[in-house]
Protein backbone atom coordinates (compact mmCIF):
# COMPACT_ATOMS: atom_id res chain seq x y z
CA UNK A 1 0.00 0.00 0.00
CA UNK A 2 0.95 3.41 -0.94
CA UNK A 3 2.21 5.37 2.14
CA UNK A 4 -0.02 8.30 0.94
CA UNK A 5 -3.13 5.81 1.04
CA UNK A 6 -2.30 4.81 4.72
CA UNK A 7 -5.88 5.64 7.29
CA UNK A 8 -4.80 6.60 10.35
CA UNK A 9 -6.35 5.74 13.39
CA UNK A 10 -6.43 7.38 16.89
CA UNK A 11 -7.60 5.44 20.10
CA UNK A 12 -8.87 7.61 22.36
CA UNK A 13 -8.73 6.31 26.32
CA UNK A 14 -10.53 7.98 28.73
CA UNK A 15 -8.94 7.40 32.17
CA UNK A 16 -9.81 8.48 35.72
CA UNK A 17 -7.14 6.88 38.11
CA UNK A 18 -6.84 3.86 36.33
CA UNK A 19 -3.30 3.01 36.95
CA UNK A 20 -4.52 -0.72 37.73
CA UNK A 21 -5.98 -0.86 34.29
CA UNK A 22 -4.41 1.64 31.51
CA UNK A 23 -1.21 -0.53 31.17
CA UNK A 24 -3.12 -3.66 29.78
CA UNK A 25 -5.30 -1.54 28.17
CA UNK A 26 -2.72 0.29 26.04
CA UNK A 27 -0.94 -3.15 25.31
CA UNK A 28 -3.80 -3.99 23.71
CA UNK A 29 -3.94 -1.34 21.76
CA UNK A 30 -0.70 -0.91 20.87
CA UNK A 31 -0.63 -5.02 19.57
CA UNK A 32 -3.76 -4.14 17.63
CA UNK A 33 -1.93 -1.02 16.14
CA UNK A 34 1.12 -3.63 14.87
CA UNK A 35 -1.59 -5.92 13.36
CA UNK A 36 -2.74 -3.21 11.56
CA UNK A 37 0.29 -1.92 10.18
CA UNK A 38 1.07 0.30 7.73
CA UNK A 39 -2.07 2.53 8.74
CA UNK A 40 -0.02 4.46 11.15
CA UNK A 41 -1.78 4.53 14.38
CA UNK A 42 -1.79 7.23 17.29
CA UNK A 43 -2.93 6.29 20.96
CA UNK A 44 -4.42 9.06 23.47
CA UNK A 45 -4.92 8.88 27.04
CA UNK A 46 -7.14 11.86 28.38
CA UNK A 47 -6.93 12.06 31.63
CA UNK A 48 -9.64 12.99 33.61
CA UNK A 49 -9.16 14.49 37.15
CA UNK A 50 -6.38 11.98 37.56
CA UNK A 51 -4.65 11.64 41.26
CA UNK A 52 -2.35 8.47 40.23
CA UNK A 53 -0.04 7.17 38.30
CA UNK A 54 -2.14 6.91 35.23
CA UNK A 55 -0.42 10.16 33.10
CA UNK A 56 3.01 8.79 33.88
CA UNK A 57 2.08 4.90 32.92
CA UNK A 58 0.72 6.39 29.83
CA UNK A 59 3.39 7.88 28.76
CA UNK A 60 5.51 4.97 29.45
CA UNK A 61 3.41 2.81 27.26
CA UNK A 62 4.05 5.93 24.14
CA UNK A 63 0.66 7.17 24.56
CA UNK A 64 -0.24 11.10 24.24
CA UNK A 65 -1.65 12.36 27.40
CA UNK A 66 -4.27 14.99 26.92
CA UNK A 67 -6.07 16.27 30.11
CA UNK A 68 -9.29 17.04 30.79
CA UNK A 69 -11.24 18.49 34.23
CA UNK A 70 -14.84 17.73 32.67
CA UNK A 71 -17.17 15.93 35.25
CA UNK A 72 -18.81 14.31 32.39
CA UNK A 73 -17.76 10.85 30.32
CA UNK A 74 -19.00 12.89 27.08
CA UNK A 75 -16.87 15.63 27.89
CA UNK A 76 -13.75 13.41 28.56
CA UNK A 77 -14.74 11.76 25.62
CA UNK A 78 -14.76 14.94 23.28
CA UNK A 79 -11.58 16.51 24.59
CA UNK A 80 -9.78 13.46 23.48
CA UNK A 81 -11.05 12.81 19.63
CA UNK A 82 -10.31 17.02 19.64
CA UNK A 83 -7.40 15.92 20.01
CA UNK A 84 -6.63 13.72 17.62
CA UNK A 85 -4.85 13.85 14.64
CA UNK A 86 -6.68 10.61 12.57
CA UNK A 87 -9.21 10.34 10.28
CA UNK A 88 -10.35 6.88 12.03
CA UNK A 89 -11.53 7.69 15.68
CA UNK A 90 -11.32 4.42 17.99
CA UNK A 91 -12.94 4.95 21.42
CA UNK A 92 -12.08 2.43 24.30
CA UNK A 93 -12.53 2.86 27.93
CA UNK A 94 -9.30 2.09 29.91
CA UNK A 95 -9.94 -0.85 31.95
CA UNK A 96 -11.11 -2.84 28.69
CA UNK A 97 -9.10 -4.84 26.10
CA UNK A 98 -9.74 -4.70 22.07
CA UNK A 99 -8.53 -7.94 20.79
CA UNK A 100 -5.38 -7.96 18.17
CA UNK A 101 -7.37 -7.93 15.24
CA UNK A 102 -9.89 -4.74 16.40
CA UNK A 103 -8.38 -2.10 14.46
CA UNK A 104 -7.78 -4.55 10.96
CA UNK A 105 -11.80 -5.32 11.05
CA UNK A 106 -12.70 -1.73 11.63
CA UNK A 107 -10.74 -1.27 8.30
CA UNK A 108 -12.27 -3.21 6.39
CA UNK A 109 -16.18 -2.45 7.73
CA UNK A 110 -15.11 1.15 7.36
CA UNK A 111 -13.86 0.47 3.51
CA UNK A 112 -16.80 -1.73 2.75
CA UNK A 113 -18.95 1.62 2.60
CA UNK A 114 -21.98 0.03 4.27
CA UNK A 115 -21.44 1.23 7.75
CA UNK A 116 -21.31 4.59 9.46
CA UNK A 117 -18.85 3.51 12.18
CA UNK A 118 -20.42 1.04 15.38
CA UNK A 119 -19.34 -1.06 18.46
CA UNK A 120 -18.38 -4.34 19.71
CA UNK A 121 -19.70 -6.99 21.55
CA UNK A 122 -18.22 -6.67 25.19
CA UNK A 123 -17.79 -9.44 27.45
CA UNK A 124 -16.76 -9.34 31.24
CA UNK A 125 -13.53 -10.92 32.30
CA UNK A 126 -15.60 -13.32 34.61
CA UNK A 127 -19.46 -14.13 34.48
CA UNK A 128 -21.62 -15.18 37.43
CA UNK A 129 -25.38 -15.57 37.51
CA UNK A 130 -25.65 -11.86 39.01
CA UNK A 131 -23.53 -10.32 36.54
CA UNK A 132 -25.45 -12.29 33.72
CA UNK A 133 -29.02 -11.38 34.78
CA UNK A 134 -27.99 -7.65 35.17
CA UNK A 135 -26.81 -8.00 31.60
CA UNK A 136 -30.08 -9.20 30.25
CA UNK A 137 -32.04 -6.90 32.53
CA UNK A 138 -30.22 -3.76 30.82
CA UNK A 139 -30.45 -5.45 27.65
CA UNK A 140 -34.42 -5.40 28.17
CA UNK A 141 -34.86 -2.05 29.25
CA UNK A 142 -32.35 -0.91 26.07
CA UNK A 143 -35.01 -2.62 23.37
CA UNK A 144 -37.43 -0.25 23.63
CA UNK A 145 -34.86 2.97 22.07
CA UNK A 146 -33.60 0.05 19.70
CA UNK A 147 -37.26 -1.11 18.06
CA UNK A 148 -37.62 2.79 17.85
CA UNK A 149 -34.50 3.24 15.66
CA UNK A 150 -35.01 0.06 13.99
CA UNK A 151 -31.89 -1.54 15.18
CA UNK A 152 -28.97 -3.37 17.31
CA UNK A 153 -26.93 -0.39 18.46
CA UNK A 154 -24.19 -1.94 20.15
CA UNK A 155 -21.67 -0.13 21.60
CA UNK A 156 -18.42 -0.57 24.71
CA UNK A 157 -16.11 0.23 21.94
CA UNK A 158 -17.11 2.90 19.16
CA UNK A 159 -14.97 3.76 15.86
CA UNK A 160 -16.07 5.80 13.23
CA UNK A 161 -14.68 8.59 11.15
CA UNK A 162 -14.07 11.97 12.47
CA UNK A 163 -15.75 13.60 9.65
CA UNK A 164 -18.78 12.20 11.04
CA UNK A 165 -18.26 12.72 14.29
CA UNK A 166 -18.03 15.88 13.59
CA UNK A 167 -21.23 16.44 11.75
CA UNK A 168 -23.37 15.00 14.29
CA UNK A 169 -21.57 17.55 17.00
CA UNK A 170 -20.01 13.99 19.01
CA UNK A 171 -21.05 13.21 22.24
CA UNK A 172 -23.60 15.22 24.21
CA UNK A 173 -21.90 16.95 27.38
CA UNK A 174 -25.48 17.74 28.71
CA UNK A 175 -25.80 13.79 29.11
CA UNK A 176 -24.18 12.66 32.37
CA UNK A 177 -25.16 8.70 31.58
CA UNK A 178 -25.80 6.92 28.71
CA UNK A 179 -24.28 9.42 26.04
CA UNK A 180 -22.86 5.87 24.01
CA UNK A 181 -26.54 5.15 22.79
CA UNK A 182 -27.48 8.82 22.32
CA UNK A 183 -24.24 9.19 20.25
CA UNK A 184 -25.03 5.71 18.28
CA UNK A 185 -28.64 7.20 17.61
CA UNK A 186 -27.69 10.31 16.17
CA UNK A 187 -24.58 8.55 14.25
CA UNK A 188 -27.25 5.96 12.78
CA UNK A 189 -29.23 8.89 11.53
CA UNK A 190 -26.83 10.21 9.60
CA UNK A 191 -25.85 6.94 8.21
CA UNK A 192 -29.40 5.90 6.47
CA UNK A 193 -28.94 9.46 5.11
CA UNK A 194 -25.84 7.92 3.25
CA UNK A 195 -27.28 4.55 3.21
CA UNK A 196 -25.41 3.24 5.84
CA UNK A 197 -25.86 1.60 9.19
CA UNK A 198 -24.27 0.96 12.29
CA UNK A 199 -22.15 -1.75 12.49
CA UNK A 200 -20.84 -4.00 15.36
CA UNK A 201 -17.65 -6.33 14.87
CA UNK A 202 -17.86 -9.79 14.06
CA UNK A 203 -14.47 -11.33 14.40
CA UNK A 204 -13.42 -9.46 17.86
CA UNK A 205 -14.93 -9.03 20.88
CA UNK A 206 -14.07 -6.46 24.03
CA UNK A 207 -12.95 -8.01 26.98
CA UNK A 208 -14.27 -5.46 29.84
CA UNK A 209 -13.81 -5.55 33.71
CA UNK A 210 -16.13 -6.83 36.05
CA UNK A 211 -15.12 -3.94 38.13
CA UNK A 212 -18.12 -2.64 39.00
CA UNK A 213 -19.80 -5.41 40.09
CA UNK A 214 -16.68 -6.55 42.20
CA UNK A 215 -17.72 -2.82 43.60
CA UNK A 216 -21.31 -2.96 44.76
CA UNK A 217 -22.47 -6.66 44.18
CA UNK A 218 -22.73 -8.82 41.08
CA UNK A 219 -26.94 -8.42 41.99
CA UNK A 220 -26.74 -4.63 42.67
CA UNK A 221 -28.22 -3.73 39.65
CA UNK A 222 -31.29 -5.68 39.79
CA UNK A 223 -31.98 -4.96 43.79
CA UNK A 224 -31.61 -1.21 43.17
CA UNK A 225 -33.92 -1.04 39.88
CA UNK A 226 -35.13 2.28 40.69
CA UNK A 227 -31.58 3.65 40.45
CA UNK A 228 -30.81 1.93 37.54
CA UNK A 229 -33.92 3.42 35.93
CA UNK A 230 -32.82 7.31 37.06
CA UNK A 231 -29.76 6.09 35.54
CA UNK A 232 -31.15 5.22 32.29
CA UNK A 233 -32.35 8.61 31.92
CA UNK A 234 -29.07 9.80 30.69
CA UNK A 235 -29.65 13.43 32.92
CA UNK A 236 -29.79 12.06 36.44
CA UNK A 237 -26.47 13.75 38.05
CA UNK A 238 -27.27 12.24 41.36
CA UNK A 239 -27.47 8.38 39.77
CA UNK A 240 -24.91 8.84 38.00
CA UNK A 241 -22.39 10.55 40.45
CA UNK A 242 -23.25 7.82 42.71
CA UNK A 243 -22.94 4.30 40.46
CA UNK A 244 -20.12 5.96 38.43
CA UNK A 245 -18.54 9.24 38.69
CA UNK A 246 -17.95 9.73 42.36
CA UNK A 247 -17.75 6.18 44.11
CA UNK A 248 -14.09 5.98 44.36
Amino acid sequence: MNPSERIAFSVVIPAHNEENYIGKCLKAAWAAAEAALPCRTEIIVVTNRCTDRTAEIAGEYGARVVPSEADCISGVRNAGVRAARGSIIVTVDADSCMSECALTEIRQMLRSGKYIGGGATPVFDRMSPGILCSVLYVAWNLLPVMRKEGAYLSGAMFWFRRRDFEAVGGFDETLVSLEDLDFARRMLRLGRTQQKSWGTLRKTKLITSSRKFDQFGDWYLIKNRDLTKRIFTGRDREAADSFYYHTR
